[in-house]
């Protein structure tokens, strides 16, 4: 009998900020809010603070286990400043620190809004340009915060017209052990670091769909995966669907991470998301029903 995948975790328990997770029968939902007025989902919905906030919020009473917090978008297009990306997300970071304990991330590639951040409340920095600042790995490696590290291969903000690969999940692979091994060469123990295959980063449609159908090979490298495949281009195009439209394609995306050994989904949908991963557990053996009472008893149900 073909047995579930379950990834080799090296460290599987983490602790991040005050929260603990066991990686190895446990599957973290991770919350997006984007204070952007162009984000490419919300269209800026969650832009001004107050907005942001709630929705923070929101998630948290959704059952996020996690809340990423980003100040500019990663799709090609002018710079936005520093100091202008900081005053988005580090205000948020404050607001939702002071009134929960959940895991915050702040979206961002700059160290020193990796810095403020950190100051602020954050636990996590999520880079999604793989270390394309190199003073961010300082930044983290004198905190007590982990690092996302995510494969994408274009300067930020910046376009990357038709990405060739030969085998697009060794590739992200390998170029995902080669920044892990930088990350630890400059203080950052492996025990505070996750990788996250950058699902449609410089990849086309095509290439996320076999990354996420092989999504083991990136997950075989010890370390949590994280699976950002909500309402991504790649299920638009798959299903011809709008943005709106594409949550049934978002959740099977991440299902099927999961069951490839995802062990953190980034996601947009959090109510809808969070039940389609307790479901995942339960299913992989990971953890009990919230109780049981069909066909337990004398009598049938």
């Amino acid at each position: 009998m073909r047995l579930p995948y379950l990834p080799p975790l090296r460290i599987p328990v983490r602790t991040i900020g005050t929260r603990t997770f066991d990686f190895s029968r446990r599957v973290a939902v991770m919350a997006v809010i984007n204070r952007t007025p162009d984000s490419f989902y919300d269209r800026g919905r969650t832009f001004a603070l107050d907005r942001a906030v709630a929705a923070a919020y929101e998630a948290v009473a959704l059952g996020a286990d996690w809340v990423d917090i980003g100040g500019a978008p990663f799709a090609p297009g002018e710079p936005i400043p520093v100091e202008e990306e900081a005053s988005r997300v580090v205000p948020v970071i404050a607001e939702l620190r002071s009134g929960s304990d959940v895991v915050i991330s702040v979206d961002t590639f700059h160290s020193a809004v990796a810095r403020l951040a950190i100051d602020a409340g954050a636990t996590v920095v999520n880079d999604t340009t793989g270390l394309s600042d190199p003073g961010l790995l300082e930044v983290v490696a004198d905190s007590q915060a982990t690092l996302v590290i995510t494969h994408s291969l274009a300067a930020p903000r910046t376009p990357y017209p038709r990405p060739q690969y030969d085998d697009v999940a060794a590739e992200v692979a390998a170029f995902l052990s080669e920044r892990v091994e930088r990350a630890v060469a400059a203080g950052i123990p492996e025990e505070r670091i996750v990788i996250d295959p950058g699902h449609d980063l410089n990849k086309n449609t095509l290439h996320s769909l076999e990354l996420t159908r092989r999504l083991s090979v990136i997950a075989d490298l010890g370390l949590p995966t994280l699976a950002a495949v909500s309402n991504k281009d790649f299920i638009g195009e798959t299903l011809d669907a709008d943005r709106a439209d594409r949550l049934e394609g978002s959740i099977a995306a991440a299902v099927v991470s999961i069951v490839n050994g995802a062990r953190i989904i980034r996601m947009h949908n959090v109510a809808a998301s969070v039940a389609a991963t307790r479901m995942t557990e339960a299913i992989l053996g990971l953890r009990e029903p919230a109780y049981l009472r069909h066909n337990m008893g004398d009598l049938n149900d």
